[in-house]
């Protein structure tokens, strides 16, 4: 079994797992430290836990409960592959406890999960604009919705809801430029990460990561255009802490490359300042 973590934030952890163990292999005990949620992108294992057995597969989601012991076995394929989300008691809270939902061990493969955690798989591979830490709570928020069928209507938006996300996004977006976490903006706001979450999605109609990506890819698109300096250094300038990342984000943005956006801005203000000239 190899663990890499992904992101360590106060009120979530993500780690990608990857189990390399065959049938025959024996199992040992093991016992969960907290909640958590581990998407099963590929791969089966067997979970056992409270007397349970559940035959997880790629879609299947693997709930964990703080205190309970339980075995993996691969009786049937070679390995499997998890993204796994790690949940402080904090967040559980303040998404509702709900026991029921935490304690029945794994969900199967259902479409209102799985499209969550393919989400997911595109942020931790750079795919996707949503934060990691944004779309564990989502997935946290959904899952135990749909465990035990309770989905909740949303909360009123208030005046002061909206200043705060008002308030809150001209913060980021005058920050942008560095590192800003969920938790980060949260304590701005003066809310828990969990309903700052929620509260600038339904008043600004996109997450605050999404809002703070789009932010550098605006002021990236206005320096390519007015500045002379390297790309490289742009990148940075706006806060993006790596190239390639920069590059695969506005690419899939402006649907070219910084560079080429670049020429092609210089072409079209050489084309007006012609066109100008001939009035």
């Amino acid at each position: 079994m190899t663990s890499t973590t992904l992101l360590a934030r106060p009120s979530i952890t993500v780690s990608d797992f990857r189990c390399g163990a065959a049938p025959g292999d024996r199992p040992f005990v093991e016992q969960h430290g907290c909640h958590s949620i581990s998407y099963v992108r590929k791969g089966s294992f067997g979970y056992h836990s409270r007397g349970r057995l559940h035959e997880l597969v790629a879609g299947s989601f693997l709930i964990g409960l703080p205190g309970a012991e339980f075995t993996c076995t691969h009786d049937h394929v070679c390995g499997d592959e998890c993204l796994s989300f790690f949940l402080a008691p904090e967040l559980v809270a303040a998404i509702g406890e709900r026991s029921a939902a935490w304690q029945v061990g794994a969900a199967p493969p259902l479409s209102e999960l799985m499209v969550l955690g393919e989400l997911a798989q595109a942020a931790a591979e750079g795919r996707s604009d949503i934060g990691l830490d944004e779309i564990g709570h989502l997935l946290a928020n959904r899952l135990v919705e749909v465990v035990i069928g309770d989905r909740r209507k949303p909360a009123k938006v208030t005046a002061r809801d909206r200043r705060r996300a008002v308030e809150t996004a001209l913060w980021l977006d005058a920050h942008s430029d560095r590192p800003i976490d969920l938790d980060h903006a949260a304590a701005e706001a003066g809310v828990s990460p969990f309903h700052f979450l929620r509260l600038f999605a339904r008043v600004l109609g996109v997450t605050p990561h999404q809002y703070l990506v789009r932010s550098r890819l605006r002021h990236a698109a206005r320096l390519l255009a007015e500045d002379d300096r390297d790309v490289t250094d742009i990148a940075y300038d706006v806060g993006f802490g790596d190239l390639s990342n920069f590059v695969r984000t506005f690419h899939r943005a402006a649907g070219v490359s910084p560079l080429k956006f670049r020429q092609a801005s210089r072409g079209m203000r050489k084309i007006f300042q012609e066109r100008l000239a001939l009035h």
